[in-house]
């Protein structure tokens, strides 16, 4: 049983998400978005609410694992960097609670979840809805931030098998 934290950087919005995965099922534990957005704040006020709004949520669930999505390049070279300090201080608060950090790209996630790597952010909704069997389609970067634990969890479910079965190949030869 692993609980994973999902997180969309954005350094307006923020979206995490937290499930349980027990054996190939996944229970939905909580998501939502950090407003760093307030009048007249500037970024480092910003990074610092995306900080603090990390940390409490690791520190409400209590997450084994850490997954978020990598930087993009955007057309906009400044959003782009924004959005890079965005997830440094998503990071940070990881890392300061003990946590390991797993990236993935916009793509692998989609692909992960959908099927497809050119989802769009509807069938994003749709598939995080379905697989966790939610009531109600969350808010696009809850479900973004979803996606990514639901990605980590398919991901590191593949690295776990590969591993064990490369171990038992081992053994099998030695013997």
């Amino acid at each position: 049983m692993s609980i994973i934290l999902g997180i969309d950087p954005g350094s307006r919005l923020t979206g995490y998400g937290v499930i349980k995965q027990q054996g190939r099922n996944f229970i939905y534990l909580g998501s939502g978005c950090i407003k760093a957005m307030a009048a007249g704040e500037d970024l480092g006020m910003r990074l610092q609410t995306i900080f603090a709004g990390v940390s409490e949520i690791i520190l409400q669930f209590q997450p084994d694992m850490f997954a978020i999505e990598q930087v993009f390049m955007a057309k906009n070279p400044d959003s782009a960097l924004k959005l890079g300090q965005a997830r440094g201080a998503a990071i940070v608060a990881a890392t300061n609670n003990g946590l390991t950090i797993a990236e993935y790209s916009a793509r692998q996630i989609k692909q992960s979840v959908v099927g497809t790597g050119a989802a769009d952010k509807t069938q994003v909704q749709h598939m995080v809805k379905t697989i966790l069997k939610l009531p109600g389609t969350p808010q696009a970067d809850a479900a973004d931030a979803l996606a990514v634990a639901l990605c980590h969890a398919h991901s590191h479910d593949s690295i776990s098998k590969l591993s064990g079965q490369a171990s038992k190949t081992v053994r099998g030869r030695l013997r």
